[in-house]
């Protein structure tokens, strides 16, 4: 029984050794036997709460761990200190952007039915759409005509790009795309491109554009043209010529930027993006379809047919209604309703306006709303 006391008394004197006199640098050995202790009166043990100070650290997880990714790839790809800093430990992740993102065709969850062109093109190819396009497209003919010029980027497509995706520059987005582009990174689905992003977008904090200008889409597109941090940095253009590529307040700046885009893209002067057709029905589509799997957005191609010259779309009955295309210029057929409805032969330009955003439906709505914008 007195060794069952020692070792009592030794686990109190580990907890308050400071009653018997030790420092507190003092070390004990735990096997040591301790010295005899005088018996003492019984007393009752109180529970004594921890301090209000007692803090017991946790591992980090979730986003505050992957805060610490963030860290690492923003100084590899370049990044200062400062802003490393002043923006990475405050990030929050954004739930509401994750669940947008997972809404979007093609997505987590969702189905890969795709719905008739007709009442897409009814809500994107507006009476008030082409109207207020033609009013811009009067009001800045002067330098948008400078622009064609040296882009070979008809102005209609580039207010078209700018009425489809901000209403022309009333809609830009209020998402802060530094928070939003991180939240995407970490959700994972799409890690690489948006950790890309993400690193793009601080560059153009370093390179002296300030956090709040850097707003827009959940995706993390910005400015008037709906660009992603990387594509700024590298195809933002001066429409105006006041040595500035203000793509956040200047129309013309924005419109340059989207024409500088489509050329980059392969855009080519004097050809149309498509045209409408009329198909015979004794048209062996087979014939025609595409065997070839294309390495960018195979969905949205698988759409078409493979391409062909337009004299040998022509000596298969395809006419156009009005315009056309020179007969060595080469097209794909697409018909987004199915056989008897509206049919188009798109050219490479349609591929350009396609890198823009991957989606049939959107490319023609662009090239639809750009030649009724010109009255076409």
């Amino acid at each position: 029984m007195k060794r069952v006391g020692i070792l009592l008394l030794r686990g109190v004197l580990a907890v308050v050794g400071s009653s018997i006199g030790m420092t507190a640098s003092a070390q004990m050995d735990p096997l040591a036997p301790l010295p005899e202790a005088q018996v003492q009166p019984a007393q009752q043990l109180v529970p004594v709460p921890p301090t209000a100070t007692t803090v017991i650290p946790q591992p980090s997880t979730g986003f505050e761990a992957y805060r610490q990714r963030l860290t690492y790839i923003a100084r590899s790809g370049g990044i200062s200190e400062a802003t490393i800093a002043s923006i990475i430990p405050y990030l929050e992740l954004n739930n509401r952007v994750i669940r947008l993102d997972r809404g979007q065709p093609g997505a987590v969850g969702n189905t890969s039915y795709t719905p008739p062109f007709a009442p897409y093109r009814r809500e994107h190819v507006t009476s008030d759409l082409i109207s207020r396009g033609q009013s811009r497209y009067r009001d800045l003919w002067p330098w948008l005509s400078r622009v064609e010029q040296r882009t070979g980027v008809p102005a209609s497509v580039m207010m078209a790009i700018y009425g489809h995706e901000t209403s022309y520059g009333s809609v830009t987005g209020g998402f802060d795309i530094i928070e939003a582009l991180a939240s995407l990174a970490y959700e994972g689905r799409r890690r690489p491109l948006f950790e890309s992003e993400f690193v793009a977008g601080l560059k153009l904090i370093d390179m002296g554009i300030p956090r709040w200008r850097l707003k827009g889409s959940y995706a993390g597109a910005t400015g008037y043209p709906q660009f992603m941090p990387s594509t700024v940095i590298r195809l933002r253009a001066d429409g105006d010529g006041d040595g500035r590529a203000e793509i956040w307040s200047n129309q013309v700046d924005g419109l340059a930027s989207i024409a500088n885009y489509l050329k980059d893209a392969g855009w080519k002067a004097g050809i149309p993006w498509g045209i409408p057709v009329s198909v015979p029905s004794s048209l062996d589509r087979n014939s025609i379809r595409n065997t070839v799997a294309a390495t960018e957005c195979p969905r949205v191609h698988a759409r078409h047919s493979r391409s062909m010259t337009m004299a040998q779309w022509r000596a298969l009955g395809v006419t156009p209604y009005g315009q056309s295309i020179p007969d060595t210029e080469t097209a794909t057929l697409l018909e987004p309703d199915g056989q008897g409805q509206t049919a188009y032969l798109l050219t490479g330009n349609y591929k350009a306006i396609l890198k823009y955003n991957c989606s049939n439906f959107y490319a023609l709505s662009v090239g639809l709303l750009a030649n009724a914008i010109v009255g076409r």
